[in-house]
């Protein structure tokens, strides 16, 4: 692997990270579980896995396995957040910000810088101004 690499590796994954912020700096104040640790995390191990799938396998079958991997891993992380109770149910805005921030990172490994900054600005938007909506909603209704 040559320097020029390391630092097109480097770049990629600090992308990734910087795109992350933005959702991990609202759910960090809005939110008890995940934020500022656990976003910017997903976004660049799902951006990492995919480089390194990308650098090992040369056909595109074997990097659609990677990409499965990581859906299916980060549903799983995802799955974690959610909490049931007999009334209410905890932690889905979350998981699915998780799975989000994963898309990110995997965009990210492929320069589809694009898909990654929409996901980001959407993301944040939703977690942003949603939020007081939702909870009126709720109020209505208890």
């Amino acid at each position: 692997m040559d320097l020029q690499q390391i630092f097109y590796h480097f770049y990629q994954l600090g992308i990734a990270f910087v795109l992350a912020l933005p959702i991990a700096f609202n759910r960090e104040h809005s939110a008890n579980g995940a934020g500022l640790r656990t976003f910017p995390l997903v976004a660049i191990s799902a951006c990492a896995f995919m480089l390194v799938g990308r650098d090992v396998y040369e056909d595109g079958e074997a990097e659609a396995r990677v990409m499965y991997g990581i859906v299916t891993g980060i549903g799983f992380i995802g799955g974690g957040a959610i909490l049931k109770t007999s009334k209410y149910v905890v932690g889905t805005a979350t998981a699915a910000g998780i799975w989000l921030v994963g898309a990110l990172g995997v965009s990210v490994a492929y320069a589809r810088y694009e898909i990654s900054i929409v996901l980001s600005i959407m993301g944040f938007i939703i977690f942003q101004f949603a939020e007081p909506m939702k909870k009126q909603n709720q109020s209505d209704e208890v």
